[in-house]
């Protein structure tokens, strides 16, 4: 199994796995056109993808769903409440799943998750090929013990690391908006990130990688050393998902 980021943060999210001749785009932020784009760097077209798995309706994780699901007949993954959501051309397309229920797309097992957000019913995933599990968490507000069970001997980690708690105070967000991301059901802080790391199993660990951080509250010189604090690593294991770039691709291997 492995996996990469077409870009994470505010302005677009995008998430690659892929195992055989299976490949999951999870969430597409972007429009259409930049999308194909990013994804020729990976050596893909939209025509290789089996599918699209939308963790919730906000704009930066939907903006090119409509489109490519009907170019390209993709079928659209989402919870029943994000699905109402959707514009109404994706529909032909979804395929609702339950937060509590796994379900498999082709050669992938799919484990979603709640989580607490601002959105309708948003969700996260863990993803398994039948010898490792890979988690991806973004887009949270705080962590429940269904998060830490779910994440929990996952074999690679996506983990938003939005924002630095003085950074978001101290900078140039409305007061609303400092309230929203930091809030209950906003984005996950480095500290919050963090404790949930040294928390959970992560013996198994081969991969982290810290996703969606904030381009004005925060920094990959922050995010790494409180991650490799946490996993007890170098701060250069610790990767960083960029807005523009995302991540090349990762694999997971046995030993």
């Amino acid at each position: 199994m492995r996996f990469a980021s077409l870009g994470s943060g505010s302005r677009g999210n995008a998430t690659l796995i892929s195992q055989g001749k299976t490949t999951i785009l999870v969430d597409c932020g972007f429009s259409a056109r930049e999308t194909e784009k990013r994804l020729r760097r990976f050596g893909l077209t939209s025509s290789d993808l089996s599918a699209i798995l939308v963790t919730h309706e906000h704009a930066d994780h939907i903006g090119g769903v409509r489109v490519l699901s009907q170019k390209f007949n993709i079928p659209v993954y989402a919870t029943p409440g994000t699905a109402a959501c959707l514009p109404t051309e994706v529909m032909p397309h979804i395929h609702e799943f339950s937060c509590h229920e796994t379900f498999v797309v082709n050669d992938i097992e799919v484990s979603p998750f709640p989580v607490p957000h601002d959105a309708r019913e948003p969700s996260q995933f863990v993803f398994h090929n039948g010898d490792f599990r890979l988690g991806i968490l973004t887009d949270v507000g705080f962590i429940t013990p269904l998060i830490e069970s779910a994440l929990t001997l996952c074999d690679g980690l996506m983990l938003e690391a939005n924002h630095d708690m003085a950074m978001l105070d101290q900078g140039e967000y409305p007061e609303y908006l400092k309230q929203r991301v930091g809030g209950r059901f906003g984005h996950l802080n480095n500290v919050q990130s963090a404790e949930l790391l040294a928390k959970i199993d992560t013996s198994r660990l081969q991969h982290i990688v810290a996703m969606h951080i904030s381009e004005k509250n925060n920094s990959p010189a922050l995010v790494k050393p409180l991650f490799a604090d946490a996993l007890n690593c170098t701060p250069d294991w610790i990767g960083i998902a960029e807005q523009d770039a995302g991540f090349d691709w990762r694999e997971l291997k046995k030993a």
